[in-house]
């Protein structure tokens, strides 16, 4: 088993040290937000997540889950420090990478021997060059260090089961050494693991969840167009699903994709695209459609009740952006 250190307490970070802790490996888990940090040493939980807080709980008894706030603590004895900080959208859609150039700063300072730094952030494609020379120029002195792309497909809500039950492991790297020590993290889990470099793994990640983004709004452009023509869009992507080349998941018509992921990977992947002199026209339809779909529930409130809204009384039956999360994200 190996000694692991995740920065970052949220979704991604707590999921992974946690699961990983479950795994039988020693972890630490970093966060700079003290009252978490006290949260979490209290047997408490600072996100929803089903069966999160029962796990932990094991693993703090168990020895193998610690938590703390200090940077020289973390780093002590670590073989693995993976980095799941957050990446909020910044200006004009781009991801705002604050709290990773601020970790590979603090994890450079702190090294006293070669450590694997795996990003589990989702990150632009060239974060993972970037960190690189964020770590080489904060060092003390020189200590050999590898980088790896290590993107997370975790769903709020079912994170321990997709971590547990992945479809699959992405691992981008230029030390291909590196990359192997981490997938044997990944052995027990008994799935296929992909390695290839840093850039296709931050990649896949993008192009992943903007794939699913498309689907949703596609299935909500076809919801509309079969109001308008009388058909049964359920019906549709039932009988749309059964062909195997499409498949039923993300064909629910609804009020359009939320939370913290696909809003600012779609947006950011449109921007990385605009940047280098490409034209995303589909990303920025997905985007539109997603956006039109927010106000076709205003426009048929406006059906029912007339034109004049003010001074009716709205009910909202869950707030959350999807079911079994806490998560009011872009909700």
């Amino acid at each position: 088993m190996h000694n692991i250190t995740v920065i970052g307490a949220g979704y991604v970070g707590l999921v992974t040290g946690t699961c990983f802790a479950d795994l039988g490996n020693t972890v630490r888990i970093l966060d700079v937000d003290r009252s978490k940090i006290e949260t979490l040493r209290q047997g408490g939980v600072p996100i929803y997540e089903p069966g999160l807080q029962e796990m932990v709980r094991r693993n703090v008894d168990a020895g193998r889950l610690t938590f703390t706030d200090d940077y020289a603590v973390a780093i002590d004895g670590a073989e693995f420090v993976f980095i799941a900080v957050g990446t909020p959208e910044g200006v004009d859609g781009e991801a705002d990478l604050q709290y990773v150039k601020a970790a590979a700063e603090a994890v450079a300072r702190h090294m006293r021997h070669p450590l694997i730094i795996i990003n589990k952030s989702t990150v632009p494609v060239g974060t993972g060059d970037w960190v690189a020379d964020i770590i080489r120029a904060n060092q003390p002195e020189p200590i050999d260090f590898a980088v790896v792309s290590n993107p997370e497909f975790l769903r709020e809500g079912a994170a321990i089961a997709d971590f547990m039950n992945p479809d699959r492991v992405v691992l981008g790297s230029l030390n291909r050494e590196a990359a192997d020590q981490v997938a044997r993290l990944y052995l027990s889990l008994r799935t296929p693991i992909i390695i290839t470099d840093l850039r296709t793994a931050e990649m896949i990640k993008y192009a992943s969840n903007a794939f699913l983004a498309t689907r949703i709004s596609f299935i909500n452009e076809i919801a509309n167009i079969c109001e308008h023509l009388g058909a049964n869009v359920k019906e549709v992507a039932i009988g749309m699903g059964y062909d195997r080349r499409i498949g039923h998941h993300f064909l629910d018509a609804g009020i359009g994709y939320g939370g913290s992921c696909f809003p600012k990977d779609v947006k950011a992947l449109a921007h990385m695209a605009a940047t280098h002199g490409t034209h995303p026209q589909l990303l920025k339809s997905v985007m539109d459609i997603n956006q039109y779909q927010r106000m076709q529930v205003i426009i048929k409130l406006r059906e029912v009740l007339g034109s004049q809204l003010r001074g009716h009384l709205v009910g909202l039956l869950g707030l959350a952006f999807k079911p079994n999360t806490d998560d009011i994200r872009e909700a």
